[in-house]
C-alpha cells in the first residue's frame, strides 16, 4: 500500500509540502475555471433557446384550440362570438388562455363577414392572433401573423 508523505513542519512553524506533491498553478486554475465559464455560457444559450420553443409550441397549441373553439361555437349558434369571453361563457373554453408571449389574455382578434354555413345569422370574430409584435428566430414570422 502507498500512503502519502507525511508533512513536513519547518523552523518556523509553518506546514511544507512533501517534495512531488505541488499544487495547481495560477494558471492551471484560470485555464479550469475559463472551461468552465465557457461550457456555462453554452448550457445558457440552449436553455434560453429551449424556453422560447416551449412557449411558441404553447402558442401554436393555444391558437388552436381558440379557433377551434370559435369555429364550433358558430356552427353550434349559428352566430360567431363577438368577443373571446362568449367562448367561456357558453363553455366552449374553460378560461382565455395566456399569450405565452406576451404572458397576457391579450388576444389579437380578427373579424370577418364572412359566414361559415348558409344558416348563419351573424358574424364576429373569424380568427385570433398573438398581440406580440416580436419576430420568431426560428421561423423569422410576426407572432402577430401565426
Amino acid at each position: 500500500m502507498c500512503f502519502p508523505a507525511p508533512w513536513r513542519v519547518s523552523a518556523s512553524g509553518a506546514n511544507i509540502r512533501p517534495a512531488g506533491h505541488r499544487g495547481f498553478t495560477l494558471l492551471e486554475l484560470m485555464v479550469v475555471i475559463s472551461v468552465i465559464l465557457v461550457l456555462l455560457g453554452l448550457a445558457a444559450g440552449n436553455y434560453q433557446r429551449s424556453i422560447l420553443r416551449s412557449k411558441e409550441a404553447a402558442l401554436k397549441q393555444n391558437l388552436f384550440t381558440m379557433r377551434q373553439a370559435i369555429q364550433q361555437y358558430t356552427l353550434d349558434k349559428l352566430q360567431a362570438p363577438q368577443s373571446l369571453e362568449d367562448l367561456v361563457a357558453a363553455g366552449y373554453l374553460r378560461e382565455i388562455p395566456k399569450d405565452p408571449i406576451t404572458g397576457q389574455r391579450d388576444w389579437r382578434v380578427e373579424y370577418d363577414d364572412a359566414f361559415l354555413s348558409p344558416d348563419q345569422l351573424a358574424t364576429g370574430i373569424s380568427d385570433v392572433h398573438s398581440n406580440s409584435d416580436k419576430i420568431s428566430p426560428f421561423e423569422g414570422t410576426p407572432y402577430s401573423s401565426w
